[in-house]
């Protein structure tokens, strides 16, 4: 598809991997027209990666692009997911970016959504080496953090870590897929070149959600 003038929506985690999508997508050419965030019920956190929206919204303002945001709980998300594609593509939108690099399920569902609501899935990471991918996010001028470990499948030394050079080079020394890719971790992006100013968060209480560790960043 070719991506030059098309307008686009991004669907938006806050992290690496749906801005580096994002990134490449408006290298191409696509136009962003808004970013689309899945909240839980209550409006409380992003779904997938337990953002407060204040941040996302720090986001939005520094991305200059506007919110779109669903919230759902995991039951109704797919419904809720499509409505929120459906109002997009009646505003013009024609197709959605999705950070996703080589889970086939993942890429079926966006592809299944989209087509529901009339629109292409565009995956610009698609298939391509996940440490080439870190390693580009971060020679980019990209700043992102980890917020987020899953402790049954990293140790918990990673959170609140910087995503740089060093650290990409630290996880694969020690056998972690620096694109957690599984869930091992999530992170928030700061800083880069799509960003018109670096975020101004601090760093709030850390909680413990099960098996996962959590550093809550907050508006300073």
């Amino acid at each position: 598809m070719i991506l030059r003038d098309l307008p686009v929506l991004a669907s938006w985690s806050g992290g690496k991997d749906s801005c580096l999508a994002l990134w490449r997508a408006v290298q191409a050419g696509a136009k962003p027209q808004a970013l689309l965030t899945m909240l839980d019920e209550a409006g409380d956190r992003s779904r997938s990666h337990g953002v407060r929206p204040e941040v996302l919204a720090l986001q939005a303002q520094a991305l200059g692009l506007p919110q779109r945001l669903g919230k759902a709980s995991w039951n109704d998300y797919r419904e809720v997911f499509i409505e929120q594609l459906r109002a997009a593509a009646a505003d013009g939108i024609r197709a959605a970016v999705f950070g996703d690099i080589d889970l086939d399920a993942h890429r079926e569902w966006e592809e299944g959504v989209c087509a529901e609501a009339g629109l292409e899935a565009i995956l610009p990471l698609w298939r391509q080496a996940r440490a080439d991918l870190v390693r580009e996010f971060v020679d980019a001028g990209f700043v992102a953090r980890i917020v987020m470990v899953n402790t049954a499948l990293v140790d918990e030394k990673w959170l609140g870590r910087t995503f740089n050079r060093q650290l990409i080079e630290d996880m694969l020394a020690e056998g972690v897929d620096p694109c957690g890719e599984a869930g091992e971790f999530h992170t928030l992006v700061v800083d880069g070149p799509l960003f018109n100013k670096p975020l101004a968060l601090r760093d709030g209480e850390t909680a413990e959600l099960g098996e996962y560790r959590a550093l809550d960043l907050l508006p300073a």
